[in-house]
């Protein structure tokens, strides 16, 4: 079914609230400049191991930033492919989830669990007056007659599923889905700072069907998961088409065969690899016009295996392309 309603609420923190209680959420209140809403942030899992995954990015970069930064306030219905502003934790290339650790949302203590971690984001966003949050997950309300249960405002409404959402088994398999994960960025335009802060379940899969987002079992060899995206020429001089480049690169010991591999780009146009990468070498592959294209705006690369999992993925900016015959090093 997935989630309904998904979308990405462009806002200001004004308080927020601990998360407490049997099923703990850290509550943030926020305004879109004309009305009130509520992110409701899981601290803690329902399913065993019940210590949430996180990976904070203080110097986030990726091409969707820009976007976000032209939108209105309040809250904007998301379309679920790739290529928007939706995000996917598996093939949006927003940070490499294999970074993500596990934390407990409350323990005896200073700055050790995981609402005192969020407490440290949203504190300093809530004393900027400049700050501006990008909360993504599922919108519920308005609730005409209801008042909000933590911050007393009327009419109740919010975001929650701030958090990976896809990959689930069990009775949460029904909110599965791709390009509707959840996230919280938080943009600082004093210092041009992005802030991006991802949460994920343990009992969640990072390997899904890219139709359904259902968990899919898959093993990795590690030679196959040695094979990495080392660099890309993305603006070359004069015409782009046929002169860009994917260098990839194998960090393991052993020879590995990429007949049947692939690289993709943001809008999941994909160019075929063949051939043999030997250990530690570095193969620089030539991008035609029928392939993938590298956007000078923007965009990602990722490198998938011969069953189409992916195997690595990339992210960059106009800033990182704007350099023209410069090659970029991820």
């Amino acid at each position: 079914m997935a989630l309904k309603n998904y979308g990405v609420l462009k806002s200001r923190a004004i308080n927020r609230k601990l998360g407490e209680g049997p099923s703990p959420h850290y509550q943030v209140l926020v305004t879109d400049e004309k009305q009130k809403y509520r992110i409701a942030i899981n601290v803690k899992s329902k399913q065993s191991p019940s210590e949430l995954l996180y990976f904070v990015d203080e110097n986030f970069s990726h091409p969707i930033t820009k976007e976000l930064q032209e939108l209105d306030f309040g809250f904007q219905e998301l379309v679920r492919k790739p290529g928007g502003l939706a995000l996917d934790f598996i093939r949006g290339n927003l940070f490499d989830p294999s970074q993500m650790k596990p934390l407990p949302y409350n323990v005896p203590g200073p700055d050790n669990d995981l609402n005192e971690l969020l407490e440290l984001y949203i504190a300093r966003a809530i004393a900027s007056p400049d700050a501006v949050l990008y909360p993504f997950g599922e919108r519920w309300g308005p609730e005409e007659d209801v008042k909000d249960k933590y911050f007393g405002f009327l009419p109740g409404n919010g975001i929650h599923d701030i958090h990976m959402n896809q990959g689930n088994a069990a009775q949460f398999q029904k909110d599965n889905g791709v390009w509707q994960d959840g996230g919280l960025l938080i943009y600082y335009p004093t210092r041009n700072q992005w802030v991006g802060i991802f949460l994920a379940f343990q009992s969640q899969s990072f390997h899904t069907d890219d139709t359904t987002g259902n968990r899919l079992d898959v093993v990795i060899p590690p030679t196959t998961a040695a094979i990495r995206i080392l660099a890309a020429l993305v603006n070359p001089f004069g015409d782009d088409i046929g002169k860009e480049t994917v260098s990839l690169i194998n960090t393991s010991p052993e020879k590995v065969e990429l007949n049947g591999w692939a690289l993709a780009d943001r809008l999941k146009r994909k160019q075929s690899l063949n051939g043999i990468i030997n250990p530690g070498e570095v193969v620089r592959v030539s991008l035609g016009k029928d392939g993938i294209q590298l956007d000078n705006n923007g965009g990602i690369i990722s490198l998938l295996d011969d069953k189409g999992t992916k195997i690595d993925g990339v992210s960059y900016t106009k800033k990182d392309s704007e350099k023209q015959g410069w090659t970029i090093v991820f």
